[in-house]
């Protein structure tokens, strides 16, 4: 909740989202930066109109001030696994039921290609 609030903030003072976004990747161990990091390229290239921020101390990416997905680190939340995840302002509707996060160990191709095309459809 600290880190919420100092993004609170940050984002009062217009603090540079990439920048944020970029730092604290960088703090992740290894495992968790390379995700971290190739997700922050295929999100921007899936869709240009997010604008990344941190949001809970982890990397976000919003469209007008409003996350539309997130990353978190298995390390900082000591999970087996990191996740990727939309918000509820993601259009991933999908009949009654669908999926809202995803369990990553590593990326691969078809990993990368799905979650590409869902960040495009999220904002579409």
């Amino acid at each position: 909740m600290k880190e919420r609030a100092q993004e609170l903030k940050a984002e009062a003072r217009k603090a540079d989202g990439e920048s944020d976004v970029l730092a604290k990747i960088a703090e992740m161990p290894a495992p968790d930066r390379a995700m971290a990091e190739r997700l922050h390229t295929l999100v921007k290239a899936s869709a240009p109109a997010l604008s990344p921020k941190t949001w809970y101390g982890m990397p976000a990416y919003a469209m007008d001030g409003k996350v539309v997905c997130f990353f978190q680190s298995a390390h900082k939340f000591k999970s087996r696994y990191a996740t990727f995840g939309f918000s509820d302002t993601a259009n991933l509707d999908e009949g009654t039921m669908w999926p809202t996060s995803f369990a990553l160990k590593e990326l691969t191709a078809a990993d990368e290609a799905r979650i590409a095309a869902l960040v495009k459809k999220a904002v579409s």
